[in-house]
């Protein structure tokens, strides 16, 4: 018997209507993601007794009202005069599937793997006519001797992780006190204010310059082999990575955020595994730029932008420092004022084919501003572990950094990794890695 099985699958529509006619354009950073898809999933332990189905019941009827404040994950996509991706709010519903597994979910992530765990998160590929295919998906797996999985996974031309988080907590919301404390918030990408227009300054040309080589370039998904692993960087070798990346002993210097240094380290060691002699590889950083753009954190859309980073080659005792300050210089030049030029340059310049954002060079994502454990459906039954997907793997390789369950520590991180898989069993015998003890918490059979 497999170890999963599928029972059903369920259209699940909001329990109010939308108003009619109700549409929601897509933005330039959500048109450049259409390429892309997100598969996330939350594991929960569950009481002792309970009846099987009896949570999945109660799941489905809370996400009906969840769903009266996302008319965008109910609707469909549509073109638009030109040619752009909008989202027809006709009520058409998010698909879900309710699935069982064997044993138990400790025992289930005792041994999970990127392919045991993609079985959790159901998703499917755009159906040839868009109007007919959902955008979002639910799997809930109820684990026949206790425990609970919950799978999301969404377009991401329709949201970021911030989003897909944000839903999964209103969601929760909902089904634990029945309100939802923290509604969405659907609008457009702000505009520059008129006064913050500085006719003096040069444009951010190192971003656009990023992307105009992305939009350029035709790369598609390849047929090698993916596989995706989970280690947990607890708070003290957190602090120990910092000290030793440090790049000045100034007291007024702040030190490198927890992303920063060990978005580093993966940058140095995964140089080290691709067989780059002297220097590193070629890396991006994708950060959520809400904050910078003064956006709500309920802001419902893509807002995440990619910046290339290159470091000088200083000597193998410094790799880690100078790709450090290298990611510090970069996102320090990511202000409003440069984010606002990117966006005024991809509404000029319309792309007619969307790149795939994650299939060039390697990768260094933060979702340090994410925290999927605040998510509670049961009293008493927060998140025991999450995972992020950004699908399909493909190019040099992709490195998430998540935060990790509150009481581990403010600095502690958990580190998701996608790489081919001969290159991931080099990179789990790295020195300088294994020097900060990480603990594994999903691998290539742990």
């Amino acid at each position: 018997m497999a170890e999963v099985t599928y029972i059903c699958k369920r259209t699940v529509v909001s329990s109010k209507p939308v108003q009619p006619g109700k549409s929601y354009p897509l933005s330039v950073l959500d048109r450049l993601m259409e390429r892309s898809h997100l598969r996330i999933v939350y594991y929960f332990q569950t009481p002792k007794g309970r009846k099987l189905g009896e949570m999945t019941k109660k799941l489905r009827e809370s996400m009906s009202e969840t769903l009266t404040c996302f008319p965008a994950a109910t609707g469909r996509l549509l073109k638009d005069q030109d040619g752009h991706w909008m989202i027809k709010c006709n009520d058409a519903g998010l698909r879900m599937v309710e699935a069982r597994a064997k044993g138990s979910v400790e025992e289930w992530l005792e041994s999970v793997d990127r392919e045991k765990e993609l079985m959790l998160i159901h998703w499917e590929e755009m159906f040839h006519k868009p109007y007919f295919w959902s955008t979002f998906y639910v799997q809930l797996t109820e684990f026949e001797e206790g425990g609970l999985a919950i799978g999301l996974s969404c377009f991401h031309l329709l949201a970021d992780p911030t989003c897909a988080t944000m839903f999964i907590k209103a969601w929760a919301d909902t089904t634990l006190v029945g309100k939802m404390i923290s509604p969405p918030f659907f609008h457009p990408l702000p505009p520059r204010r008129p006064g913050n227009k500085n006719l003096n300054r040069q444009p951010y040309t190192h971003l656009i310059n990023y992307y105009s080589s992305i939009v350029e370039k035709t790369n598609s998904v390849t047929s090698t082999g993916f596989a995706t692993i989970a280690l947990v960087f607890p708070d003290p070798m957190v602090r120990a990575c910092i000290a030793m990346a440090r790049t000045t002993s100034a007291p007024d210097h702040p030190s490198p955020s927890p992303f920063q240094v060990l978005s580093g380290l993966f940058w140095v060691c995964i140089s080290k595994v691709k067989g780059k002699g002297n220097g590193l590889i070629d890396m991006c950083i994708c950060l959520d730029m809400r904050n910078v753009l003064g956006l709500d954190k309920g802001f419902f859309g893509n807002c995440t932008v990619y910046n290339n980073v290159q470091a000088d080659y200083s000597g193998e005792d410094k790799l880690l420092s100078g790709a450090t300050q290298a990611i510090e210089e970069v996102m320090a030049k990511m202000d409003i004022e440069g984010i606002m030029d990117l966006i005024e340059w991809l509404t000029s310049n319309d792309c007619k084919y969307p790149p795939l954002m994650n299939g060039c060079d390697l990768i260094c994502g933060s979702l340090e501003e994410v925290d999927p454990y605040l998510a509670t459906f049961e009293d008493g039954y927060a998140p025991i572990r999450v995972s992020y997907h950004v699908e399909p793997s493909a190019g040099a390789g992709q490195v998430l950094v998540l935060p990790w369950r509150r009481g581990e520590g403010e600095m502690s991180r958990v580190i998701m990794v996608t790489l081919p898989e001969d290159e991931m069993v080099r990179l789990l015998e790295d020195d300088l890695i294994l020097r900060f003890c990480p603990t594994i918490l999903m691998g290539t059979n742990k």
